[in-house]
């Protein structure tokens, strides 16, 4: 059950949030001398600033002959009904004698739409979430992007019981983006991000997890070299990304994907090291590697894969010239491999000593269970022959009754 309090705080949190977009949705906040904003669809009024009360005054608009169709002019100021995006332009008011009086430039668009919002942590130490309006509204649009806090220890709730709030830092040079410092792994965040313009604002509230949006940056320092008098073997090496922190606070695990360059098929294979050895290569083909990395515990999403790097295996000297008649054909035999999987499994490459393992315990199975079914067969066994037994007693006492009934009565009784 929620507690009174703890929903009054919400309430308060919505309500700041509210209050602070709209004390920025007034006109004079856009800093637009002479323009007049308004929502397309409603009845927009022009007043005349310089005329005198009960004055006749002439409206024009800038660049037309006439003024939109079904305006009028009432008690000197201009009415538009039910405007349209073809109504905005610059208009005059004019005096009888064709002074002019006033200028005013009217903008015409929407309200805001709640933005669309997604965010990103490529380490443990920041996060960063990017947005885009869901509706074009034909008008200047600003951003208000704070945070708080949720998760919190005992003493920052005895010193600040709604939560930490700060900004989300936008970044000038990336529109639409900003950046959250020094996160925390094992706290939770609720994101405000508030669209507004001149006329009005709309919001979009986000709760963030780290370990759900944590997706590190490509591995870098790819390189991919041929392994010496090994044909079938490439040798491939990379670096963690500059962007994460450094070991061994968090660790990453990698995947790592690779083909010949005509082949349209991937091999995949995962591993936590800094370099791997293919050994399964086509000798003397050009091959494609890239490599991706996501968190050692497995929290969020991969990263994204790497620049591509290619090498080709050395070829065997030894089967150099048998292989010259048949190159072309398996070339193009390989070329014409379909596809067998868009994203295929991981090959399992298991450790030697994972194998034995795996061997002893299926022998340690088999065992037990052959030793079930052999104790499961001399019970049957046992059982039977209990049977056997009481089955020929009964028998033999028949058999000597039989006998003494057939003797004389002489030697019965003596």
């Amino acid at each position: 059950m929620h507690s009174p309090t703890r929903g009054l705080g919400r309430v308060m949190v919505f309500l700041a949030a509210a209050l602070a977009s709209a004390s920025l949705a007034i006109p004079e906040g856009w800093g637009e001398e002479g323009v007049q904003y308004g929502q397309v669809g409603t009845d927009v009024t022009l007043s005349c600033a310089g005329a005198r009360a009960g004055s006749p005054v002439q409206w024009r608009r800038e660049g037309a002959a006439a003024l939109p169709e079904g305006s009028a002019v009432h008690q000197g100021a201009l009415v538009l009904p039910h405007a349209s995006l073809a109504a905005a332009g610059t208009y005059s008011c004019h005096g009888e004698d064709g002074s002019l009086l006033h200028t005013v430039s009217l903008r015409l668009g929407h309200l805001p739409g709640v933005p669309f919002v997604s965010c990103r942590a490529s380490d443990y130490e920041n996060f960063s979430c990017s947005w885009t309006s869901s509706l074009e509204t034909f008008l200047p649009t600003r951003y208000i992007t704070t945070y708080r806090k949720k998760s919190l220890t005992g003493e920052e709730k005895r010193r600040n019981k709604s939560g930490h709030v700060g900004p989300c830092l936008q970044d000038p040079s990336r529109a639409g983006t900003c950046t959250v410092h020094r996160s925390e792994f094992w706290s939770s965040y609720r994101l405000n991000i508030t669209e507004v313009n001149p006329l009005g604002s709309s919001f979009r509230l986000l709760d963030i997890t780290m370990q759900a949006i944590i997706k590190p940056d490509p591995p870098e320092g790819l390189v991919v070299e041929p392994v010496p008098l090994a044909p079938r073997r490439l040798y491939v090496s990379w670096k963690y990304p500059a962007s994460w922190p450094k070991e061994p606070h968090f660790q990453l695990r990698f995947r790592l994907q690779y083909r010949p360059v005509i082949h349209r098929s991937w091999s995949v294979v995962e591993t936590v090291n800094l370099s791997e050895v293919i050994t399964d290569a086509f000798a003397g083909l050009e091959h494609v590697v890239q490599v991706s990395a996501k968190d050692f515990l497995d929290a969020g999403n991969w990263s994204e894969w790497s620049a591509e790097a290619r090498a080709t295996p050395v070829r065997d000297p030894a089967t150099t010239a048998s292989e010259g008649t048949t190159t072309d054909a398996s070339l193009e035999s390989l070329a014409e491999e379909p596809s067998q999987a868009p994203n295929p499994e991981p090959i399992n490459r298991s450790d030697p000593l994972e194998k034995m393992a795996i061997l002893v315990s299926l022998g340690i199975f088999a065992f037990f269970i052959l030793a079930a079914v052999l104790v499961i067969t001399i019970l049957i066994w046992l059982r039977v022959r209990k049977h056997s037994k009481d089955e020929t007693k009964p028998h033999n006492f028949l058999v000597a009754a039989t006998h003494l009934k057939a003797l004389p009565r002489t030697q019965i009784l003596p």
